[in-house]
């Protein structure tokens, strides 16, 4: 299946929003008092760190909402991963349709969305979740800071997550490398 078919098909089920679907459904869910909830990242090759983040930012408010980096997207950024890898295959591993159709599958998460670039803050200024869950070490990402202090204002509740040390998508990649005959 081609990533428009899959992409379609996931969007059939109904869990698979674009950015502008979403933005019209949040009218009707701010309309209706429901808080809403909203995560970001790439999501490739799914490990535990990812579902407990996932599951604590579930417990924040009503309706979960996750936006994937594109695959365009993942390759333009620089490495940041916590473990050096030579070699390293490109990134992602898992194509977004998939990433999206494995993130949709969780009971903790109500709607996957794919955003471009470097952040999904244009998208969050015109969907306006009551929660924005950032994960990883608080200061890390100047751009992160910024982009969050632009929310507040705006009125959303920044909660920062921090990372589970030990598992990252870097580090299953140096295990599989060290399994490797």
């Amino acid at each position: 299946m081609d990533r428009q078919s899959r992409l379609s098909y996931i969007e059939s089920v109904g869990t698979f929003y674009s950015r502008e679907g979403l933005v019209r459904a949040r009218a009707g869910w701010k309309a209706a008092g429901r808080t809403v909830v909203f995560t970001n990242g790439c999501y490739d090759l799914l490990h535990p760190g990812h579902i407990r983040l996932l599951e604590h930012a579930r417990t924040l408010g009503e309706i979960l909402v996750v936006a994937i980096e594109s695959d365009q997207a993942v390759r333009a950024r620089p490495l940041r991963g916590d473990v050096p890898l030579r070699n390293a295959p490109a990134r992602p591993i898992t194509p977004a349709p998939e990433r999206a159709e494995i993130l949709a599958a969780l009971a903790a998460v109500d709607y996957v969305t794919e955003f471009d670039g470097p952040s999904p803050h244009d998208f969050l200024a015109r969907l306006l979740p009551d929660v924005v869950v950032m994960g990883g070490k608080i200061g890390a990402n100047p751009d992160a800071r910024r982009g969050g202090s632009d929310l507040e204002r705006l009125g959303c509740r920044i909660v920062r997550v921090p990372l589970e040390p030990g598992y990252s998508t870097d580090l299953l990649l140096q295990r599989i490398r060290e399994l490797r005959p």
